[in-house]
């Protein structure tokens, strides 16, 4: 009776565990690993154009007020890191206060270390007598894209493990409706006479800010980070939704009724607030948020309702080592303009010697950015093929 009744209980406890696993297998969702890559991929191609003198408007950013398709690549990002931690949360929350906080501002502080170190690198340079002197640290920038993705990262993280749901919606819309405030009491939406770029100089001073709109601005800056936090924290209520509801129609039909309510409040609320990228304004947080409220339904439609799985994997694999390929690329690229070959760059000189002569100049700048990211996706599949995925 005892051995009966120690093997039944074996037999149970067998089917506990598959149940758990079949469980945690059905709450992955393909689709959002496949917003993840194809987000990445996008990035990639949007930073590195053959020439910047040859590019195609759609792949060119807003130059101040308005709104391209590649003003939509960040803020999809940092709703993407928001759907990563609707998954990630409640295992964090298992672990007591002291050491969700501990492992956040970590994560945090690491993502935003590398990003800073990215623009230090190659961390020496030519001495002017044959030889290399360390690169000053009082010239290097401090805001940046991996900066921003780790403080709204440890922002959203901390704001929705210690006031949950509620906590963070209102936090939501007091960080929009703030950043707005100071917008509009110390400064104007002008490029010069901005809040934000006086914040920045204040904190930072000119010198560890980005010069390439004429005048030291950074785009990725200090005061923005409070809105794009918002996108991290829409991204997570989009994530949880999933898991609760999972991929149903009543699900779909609510993201899509939220990503309508957002673009139609951002483009009535852009009439006082402009929709702008380089000041992240709250207008144009809800103009994003509501562009992936529509693209991850149609994207959960498709692949886990319909079970159309063909060309997934391609961003699978971009999904699977999302930073460090994103990482790579950018080190690529300053490797590729810190190198030369004559008096060209390696990046110049590649674009002049194998693209240029293949197509009209926007085309072949295209095909450069689209092979690089090819080049860069080969690295990431190498590395799934490996099973070896480098998180931070």
């Amino acid at each position: 009776m005892q051995l009966d009744a120690w093997r039944a209980g074996r037999r149970l406890l067998a089917r506990l565990r598959a149940g758990g696993a079949a469980l945690s297998a059905q709450a992955r969702f393909l689709s959002l690993d496949v917003l993840r890559g194809l987000t990445v991929a996008l990035m990639i191609v949007v930073n590195t154009p053959g020439s910047w003198s040859h590019v195609y408007a759609p792949l060119l950013h807003a130059n101040w007020h308005g709104f391209t398709p590649t003003d939509w690549v960040f803020p999809t990002f940092l709703f993407v890191v928001g759907n990563a931690l609707a998954f990630a949360l409640p295992k964090y929350a298992a672990l007591g206060h002291g050491a969700v906080v501990a492992k956040v501002i970590k994560r945090s502080a690491l993502i935003f270390l590398l990003g800073f170190l990215l623009y230090w690198f190659p961390f020496f340079g030519p001495d002017g007598a044959g030889g290399f002197k360390p690169l000053p640290l009082a010239d290097t920038r401090i805001p940046g894209v991996l900066q921003r993705i780790g403080l709204c990262f440890g922002s959203a993280a901390l704001v929705l493990h210690f006031f949950k749901g509620r906590g963070a919606a209102i936090f939501a819309v007091l960080a929009l409706a703030g950043h707005w405030l100071v917008l509009a009491l110390w400064g104007d939406y002008s490029l010069a006479g901005n809040a934000a770029a006086k914040v920045d100089l204040w904190l930072l001073g000119e010198r560890h800010l980005y010069h390439g709109e004429g005048i030291p601005f950074d785009p990725e800056g200090l005061l923005g980070t409070l809105p794009a936090t918002v996108n991290v924290i829409a991204g997570y209520y989009a994530g949880r939704l999933l898991l609760a509801r999972g991929a149903g129609w009543e699900t779909l039909a609510k993201l899509m009724m939220a990503g309508v309510a957002c673009v139609a409040i951002a483009l009535c609320w852009s009439g006082v607030l402009p929709i702008n990228k380089k000041l992240w304004t709250g207008s144009y947080v809800l103009l994003t948020v509501g562009l992936d409220l529509l693209v991850l339904p149609l994207l959960v439609y498709a692949i886990e309702l319909r079970g159309m799985r063909r060309g997934t994997y391609f961003f699978e694999v971009f999904g699977k080592n999302t930073l460090f390929i994103y990482l790579l690329s950018e080190v690529l690229v300053i490797v590729m303009v810190k190198t030369f070959v004559g008096s060209a760059t390696v990046y110049d000189w590649l674009y002049a010697t194998l693209f240029a002569p293949l197509a009209a100049p926007k085309v072949a700048s295209l095909l450069f950015a689209v092979i690089f990211m090819l080049g860069c996706w080969l690295v990431g599949w190498w590395l799934d093929r490996r099973r070896i995925y480098i998180k931070v």
